[in-house]
């Protein structure tokens, strides 16, 4: 069994092979979630006969409560199942989830199973990526670099597999293959378990982590944590809108046609992660470039630039909006596309960062509950996402997109406004350090 100390022995250059199972376990899990995302709102539209507010609604609450579950999920594995068990648990009850949805009297349901299973799996295979290394060691935020590719490979083949079979041959074909790859990802897990490090709850029972009591300065970073979940509220309300609103923008406002073929609609979903994979290197790249020269930006900021960069993104989109309302012609895909560029950028300085942050930050044992904790501004973030695109029929295209860019610019702009407390609230000296 790969223990923690082990992989200090690793190569500088090198990571632990246990880092490439998580990779593909969360590569599978994606791939079911994000499958069934691709044509939820579709779904809900076209076969359950939904009106798009009600349909925004559900796909609001229901993209909430997946990350509001994983504070109880974290909770579960801290005091009681580990980690591993856990991810066991939740990637089984997702997987019976997908294959629920394929009857239609069963959606709520179905629902429900893949909101559990998230709550169990989500925060556990994140925090078994931070335990694999020591603490300072400086692997670990390329680490959630490479753990959050595969995240987003999962997310790239998803819309173009579960998608595809969804919109051509019935929705049920969708939601049978995002449940064939989650039991992949679960197959993964199991066979490479020698590879993981001990969970929390394995190194208490065999007495080598003591459960302690949070001191000052662990309340501090624990409450710079917070503050930094409430400005995430408003990224991940606008981010979110991937799957909702800007969904129908694809699929009613743009021509998606090449060379004659008619591009399906929820293929576009895929052009975000395709995204991440391909430009991931460039700006772990860049990030490293800038530490060369000392001006590399520590984490807080890097997660203030990308809420500005996502405000960027919405931007992009006020001309298409301004050109359909005069013509009611569907405009260029590269306008989509620009969008989801600048989206991308905007995550990638934002999302792994956060998580590694958590695992830098929260006490060993309770690290899982944190990252849930971490995670709820993602529940609040995707609940006001659902509300938000209630107003996509009632307000103008141009209008409901410059609201989306004022939300991003805000977070970020709170962001730095509380830039320097956050900073002593973490313990931040050098960037080496906590890069906080």
């Amino acid at each position: 069994m790969t223990s923690i100390s082990a992989t200090a022995n690793w190569d500088t250059k090198r990571h632990p092979a246990g880092l490439y199972v998580l990779f593909m376990t969360e590569l599978w899990e994606r791939f079911s979630y994000y499958g069934m995302r691709a044509i939820l709102v579709y779904y809900m539209m076209k076969q359950l006969m939904f009106s798009q507010q009600q349909a925004s609604s559900v796909y609001g609450m229901y993209t909430a409560l997946v990350y509001l579950t994983p504070f109880f999920g974290g909770l579960l594995a801290d005091r009681f199942l580990g980690q591993r068990k856990s991810v066991l648990v939740g990637g089984v009850l997702m997987a019976i989830g997908e294959f629920v949805l394929m009857s239609p009297a069963l959606f709520y349901p179905g629902l429900f199973l893949l909101i559990i299973g998230n709550g169990c799996f989500k925060p556990n295979i994140s925090t078994q990526v931070g335990n694999l290394y020591e603490a300072g060691d400086h692997r670990r935020d390329r680490a959630f670099s490479i753990f959050y590719v595969g995240i987003n490979l999962g997310a790239f083949f998803s819309p173009l597999i579960c998608g595809t079979l969804g919109e051509t041959y019935g929705w049920q074909y969708g939601f049978l293959s995002a449940g064939i790859g989650m039991l992949v990802g679960l197959a993964v897990y199991i066979w490479g378990q020698k590879h993981l490090a001990p969970d929390n709850v394995m190194k208490r029972d065999a007495t080598s982590v003591q459960k302690e009591k949070l001191d000052s300065d662990g309340k501090s970073k624990l409450m710079a944590l917070a503050v930094l979940c409430a400005f995430n509220i408003l990224f991940w309300a606008v981010y979110e809108q991937q799957g909702n609103t800007l969904a129908l923008w694809a699929d009613a406002n743009t021509d998606r046609h090449i060379f004659g073929w008619e591009m399906p609609a929820s293929w576009l979903q895929s052009f975000n992660p395709a995204m991440i994979f391909l430009f991931t290197p460039a700006v772990t790249w860049f990030w490293t470039w800038q530490a060369k020269r000392g001006k590399e930006p520590t984490s807080i900021t890097k997660m203030a630039i990308g809420c500005m960069l996502l405000g960027i993104s919405f931007l992009v989109m006020l001309p298409p909006a301004r050109a359909y309302a005069g013509s009611s012609q569907p405009v260029s895909l590269w306008w989509l596309t620009a969008c989801t560029f600048l989206l991308t950028i905007g995550e990638l300085y934002l999302s792994p960062v956060g998580l590694s942050l958590v695992t830098k930050l929260a006490p060993a044992w309770m690290v899982s509950m944190v990252m849930g904790l971490w995670f709820l501004s993602s529940f609040v973030g995707n609940y006001l996402s659902g509300y938000m695109g209630t107003f996509w029929e009632v307000m103008s295209k141009e209008s409901f997109f410059l609201m989306l860019a004022a939300m991003s610019f805000v977070a970020g702009l709170g962001i730095l406004a509380v830039l320097k407390p956050l900073k002593k609230a973490t313990g931040h000296g050098k960037p080496e350090n906590v890069d906080a």
